[in-house]
């Protein structure tokens, strides 16, 4: 399903009806709030929770787990009742593996909870935990997310999921072999579902819980070892016991979801493929060991980079939100993110401008500005838009410009004078007719990607023969021609010639130069750009 996935099933023949704002997170919602009351739980408040990771530095992907949940929660209160999104940090987890691009003297806190490990990334947090977490934050803030933050590290010192490990101790037998029928793996059917926090070391991942003492709540363990992400972290051999409702420890990722989802009556949380095996485990143990059902569970794709691989912390190939913000707005991302549930997207650089034109399009029909017909299609997008924004909209349009015009300005912009320079261009093209609400934060949005990335990359615009060949005779009029006008009555020229309408034309050639059908008048234009910079790029189009 994808956010167009939004009507309730009907009779044939009938228009299907509009959920909330039309949008698949609508519909979700709806399912959501149906599921609760054939269940008979309270609809007092219906929450949703995303696991925050804390020990590598947060990419897309990571906001996209927090988007997603959180819209849902909205969607709940779209339609009347009141939603909680939870961000729930994992900072008790320990750190199984140093990133690439972080520093190497992490490698002497391997198997320590994030949460204990100093701050390496400057000494600004409490821990190297609290400061990855921090990051995410600073994202999700920026996004527009009202949430309630818990940290895991609290969590358990609180005491918050005491009742739901004890019965996870008390049961442990049953849910080893829940896990070995579920996911496969024999471990847990002698070892127990639990590490705790080395007495001598310090270390969670070394210790090896072997023995439940029921009417002390307590649990032996020796700290012998571990095999992390391939490679062996030696244990200190102590030998110990924990009370388990004390906060010296936590539960294995395959029932930790289930008690924090029983504790937190948590009623929705999606999850990526990744961990589909452990969300499945742990739904059953929801069910065979609390008597609880389960939230609803939606599965996504995981964020790809560029070259298709699996955006990842531990691999170094993490484009962060912060880097979109550098050159496109936090609502450009948003649409990113919401605006399609299921299948895998790029996480790119690459992706910015055509987003920020997308956004643009988006304003203009909640506006009034575009006509959408289909009554179905105008409420997704409109709604699509409210979520973008938090479900918070501007009350007035900002200023609409092609995201590669301003690069191509911000290209050619004088020294010193960059802003001033492209204004006053915009003001030429007509550009700022309406108005220029944005317009200084989108000029440095794209002054910053000038600055990084130098030229934009060329848009890329299958041809036909037959437009090749226009666009090559408009290439050897260009070259003939001396002046903006020459440069505007070119395209009409060769238009006429090659049997084309002239509006479909400057479509075309737009297309090439901005990635947009409109754009300025062509000769002004070419004469800012620069009539060789713009006969390279129509080049470079027939050649692709």
């Amino acid at each position: 399903m994808d956010s167009g996935d939004r009507t309730m099933s009907t009779k044939q023949g009938e228009r299907p009806e509009i959920i909330g704002r039309g949008t698949w997170y609508d519909k979700a919602a709806a399912e959501l709030i149906e599921r609760e009351k054939k269940l008979g739980r309270s609809l007092d408040c219906i929450r949703t929770e995303s696991g925050l990771g804390a020990s590598g530095i947060p990419h897309i992907g990571s906001l996209a787990d927090v988007l997603r949940n959180h819209a849902v929660a909205q969607g709940v209160r779209i339609q009347g009742y009141d939603a909680e999104f939870i961000a729930f940090s994992d900072d008790k987890d320990g750190l199984r593996k140093v990133p690439v691009g972080l520093p190497d003297e992490l490698e002497d806190w391997l198997g320590f909870p994030v949460s204990s490990i100093p701050d390496v990334l400057g000494g600004c947090h409490d821990s190297f935990g609290a400061h990855i977490t921090s990051l995410l934050l600073e994202a999700v803030e920026v996004s527009g997310v009202d949430y309630t933050f818990m940290s895991g590290t609290k969590v358990y010192e609180e005491g918050v999921l005491n009742d739901e490990i004890v019965a996870i101790m008390e049961n442990h037998g049953k849910i080893g072999t829940i896990i070995q029928e579920e996911l496969g793996q024999e471990k847990y059917t002698d070892t127990l579902p639990y590490f705790a926090v080395c007495e001598s070391c310090n270390r969670i991942y070394t210790t090896n819980a072997y023995r439940y003492v029921p009417e002390e709540q307590k649990l032996l363990y020796r700290c012998k070892g571990m095999e992390v992400k391939g490679r062996w972290l030696e244990g200190c051999d102590h030998e110990g016991e924990v009370d388990v409702t004390a906060g010296r420890g936590k539960l294995s990722w395959k029932v930790e979801f289930a008690a924090r989802w029983h504790a937190l009556d948590i009623r929705f949380e999606a999850y990526g493929k990744d961990i589909a095996d452990s969300v499945r485990a742990n739904d059953r143990i929801c069910r065979d060991i609390f008597g609880w059902e389960p939230p609803m569970h939606v599965q996504y794709e995981m964020f790809l980079d560029r070259g298709g691989k699996k955006i990842s912390k531990s691999a170094g190939n993490v484009f962060t939100p912060q880097v979109w913000h550098r050159y496109g707005s936090p609502q450009s991302l948003n649409l990113l993110i919401l605006k399609r549930f299921v299948g895998t997207k790029s996480g790119s650089v690459e992706e910015i401008p055509p987003h920020m034109d997308e956004l643009d399009d988006l304003e203009e029909v909640w506006f009034g500005k575009r006509k959408v017909k289909d009554p179905m299609e105008n409420a997704k997008l409109r709604g699509l838009y409210e979520y973008v924004w938090m479900l918070n909209p501007p009350e007035e349009p900002g200023v609409h410009i092609p995201y590669n015009l301003l690069l191509n300005l911000a290209k050619v912009a004088p020294k010193g004078v960059e802003a001033k320079f492209i204004r006053d261009k915009l003001e030429d093209y007509g550009n700022l007719k309406d108005g220029d609400a944005g317009l200084e934060r989108r000029i440095q949005y794209a002054l910053n990607w000038i600055e990084d990335f130098g030229e934009p990359e060329l848009h890329q615009v299958s041809l036909t023969a037959e437009e090749k060949k226009a666009i090559s005779s408009l290439v050897a009029a260009l070259g003939q021609a001396t002046d903006e006008e020459a440069y505007q009555s070119s395209v009409f020229d060769v238009a006429r010639e090659e049997g084309m309408r002239p509006g479909s034309f400057f479509q075309l050639l737009y297309g090439i130069l901005l990635g947009k059908t409109r754009g300025p008048r062509f000769g002004p234009f070419t004469a800012t750009m620069g009539k060789e910079t713009v006969i390279a790029e129509l080049k470079r189009a027939i050649d692709a």
